[in-house]
């Protein structure tokens, strides 16, 4: 048997997901590329996995600097998510705790061209296609805090 655990698969992973704004309606989206864990070439809002040892809080700045580049101006925590899903006919189950963060839009790049092909702002009533499977139950929870 192998010592190799995965995360969200051999446990239940715990991530940091955020909508980062611009505080005007606009909402910073990458696309997922080769290199990320999967869902490749959707398009989706952000977050990373919480590491032994690291604060929640710890993980969304750090995360925040990683993708975009940037420090968050200000955040709210707005939730957590249970998400359950298959990917690949593997079963995953994460706990997702969100944010609303606000950057600096002037200051975002995409910080991870290795893994991101694509960075963008979107309103929400226009976002690109197709999004991580992920995206629209997230939306759909918070839609009223995102506005």
């Amino acid at each position: 048997m192998s010592d190799h655990r995965e995360k969200g698969v051999d446990f239940i992973g715990v991530t940091v997901s955020y909508f980062c704004h611009d505080g005007k309606g606009n909402y910073v989206l990458h696309k997922r590329g080769p290199a990320c864990r999967d869902e490749h070439d959707r398009w989706d809002c952000g977050g990373g996995a919480v590491e032994f040892g690291d604060t929640v809080l710890e993980t969304l700045k750090k995360e925040i600097r990683e993708e975009f580049g940037t420090e968050p101006t200000e955040y709210e925590f707005l939730g957590f998510r249970d998400v359950f899903r298959e990917y690949e006919g593997t079963p995953t189950r994460w706990i997702s705790l969100d944010y609303r963060v606000r950057l600096d839009r002037d200051r975002v790049v995409n910080a991870e061209p290795h893994k991101f092909s694509d960075l963008s702002w979107y309103r929400l009533d226009a976002l690109p296609v197709p999004m991580h499977s992920q995206f629209a139950l997230a939306l759909e929870q918070y839609r009223d805090k995102l506005v």
